[in-house]
């Protein structure tokens, strides 16, 4: 039980900037502030809005860009805040909607942002991006046939649509559906060769169909496009661990941690490298970082016990163990494991107790039945002198 998981890059979701058509100061503040945000001068952006607001208190339009700014800085109540006063005076701004409902997608408040782009629709049929974006907010929520054919609908109306492109090879690939995944991540690609994201992707859909080497390949040209994702280098080495190749997995793992010091699932990953080299000690070290981290990582508790196995240290693995079983109450798994420990320790009836547990939920191994609990006395007397 290894439990690697591969992980997505986000989905992409598409703003705009409402370009105002006032006859005053206040549009050029407006205007001078959408040049600052492309240029990433978020503070000189708000400067530039807030202005154009205090000369223009009914200016729509800079209350809208304001709140992207915020957004931008992830600071997304106070862009809630500017979107509603911009919708407050103008129930129109078709603009606004949109950007609302991307705010409150990622703040985790889909049925809210669903009802955003939908209206943003409502007002411009023909709006490519409340489609893509909805599609997102779908899938968050799971629903990827809806997401699907929201995308779709994006892409009908912009058929160049890079992000719509990868985001339905997201929902695609959530589905299982990794052929279909791949030939809208290779869309995407085309469309955008520097695309990094498409290229992340690409290579989860080729690792979930277990073709390693071409997932390595895309996660590499990932790297090369965005040498600091974390993600991209924490994938690949579940890859290369996949493929036995143990010390370019840790050399990965090492590389994420140093981009992101508080990634549990590469401490973890870097663990069981470790492990499958024999190098005990520093998966333990590695296993207990990442529970320290994510102290619900049951998967890490979960390998750290083997690894206590492993030393023959049963007391620690016991308790790793039945950490798991408090996180997870139906893992077989953990009470077979521990039963074997029990049996070491000589702690007979405990160990009888944990493998009725593990038959009664559905252990995975008949040949583990029939050495621990068919023929229990036999096994426990093939441990020596019991």
């Amino acid at each position: 039980m290894l439990g690697l998981n591969q992980t997505l890059a986000n989905p992409s979701y598409n703003y705009s900037f409402a370009y105002g058509n006032k006859d005053h100061d206040a549009e050029i503040y407006n205007s001078r502030g959408i040049v600052y945000m492309k240029k990433s001068e978020l503070e000189q952006a708000i400067i530039s809005f807030s202005k154009a607001i205090e000369l223009y208190p009914d200016y729509a339009d800079a209350y809208c860009n304001r709140g992207t700014v915020y957004y931008c800085k992830d600071e997304h109540e106070k862009a809630i805040i500017d979107y509603n006063d911009a919708i407050k005076l103008n129930p129109l701004h078709v603009v606004t909607y949109n950007n609302r409902g991307v705010a409150y997608s990622n703040e985790g408040e889909q049925e809210k942002a669903i009802g955003d782009f939908t209206r943003a629709i409502e007002i411009k049929s023909d709006y490519a991006d409340a489609y893509n974006n909805r599609g997102n907010a779908y899938g968050n929520r799971g629903e990827y046939d809806r997401a699907i054919i929201n995308y779709t609908k994006a892409i009908e109306l912009k058929v160049n649509y890079t992000e719509a492109y990868n985001n339905r090879g997201n929902a695609y690939g959530n589905k299982g559906e990794y052929d279909r995944a791949i030939i809208n991540y290779t869309k995407a690609i085309e469309l955008n060769p520097k695309f990094a994201d498409a290229y992340h992707n690409r290579a989860v859909a080729y690792y979930n169909r277990t073709d390693f080497d071409s997932a390595i390949k895309n996660y590499t040209k990932a790297i090369e496009l965005k040498p600091d994702n974390a993600s991209a280098y924490y994938n690949r080495s579940i890859a290369y661990t996949e493929k036995d190749n143990f010390d370019l997995a840790i050399q990965d793992s090492a590389r994420a941690i140093e981009l992101n010091p508080n990634f549990a699932e590469a401490y973890h990953n870097r663990g069981v490298a470790y492990a499958k080299k024999g190098n005990y000690d520093f998966a333990i070290k590695d296993y207990t970082k990442a529970v320290e981290l994510n102290p619900d990582h049951s998967i890490a508790y979960h390998n750290r016990g083997i690894v206590y196995r492993l030393k023959g240290d049963y007391e620690r693995a016991i308790k790793d163990y039945t950490k798991v079983i408090e996180l997870e109450p139906d893992n077989a798994d953990a009470y077979y494991r521990r039963s074997k420990a029990w049996l070491h320790l000589g702690e007979v009836e405990k160990a009888k107790s944990d493998m009725k547990t593990a038959s009664s939920i559905g252990i995975d191994s008949a040949t583990a039945l029939d050495e621990t609990l068919r023929n229990y006395d036999r096994a426990w007397k093939t441990l020596g002198n019991l």
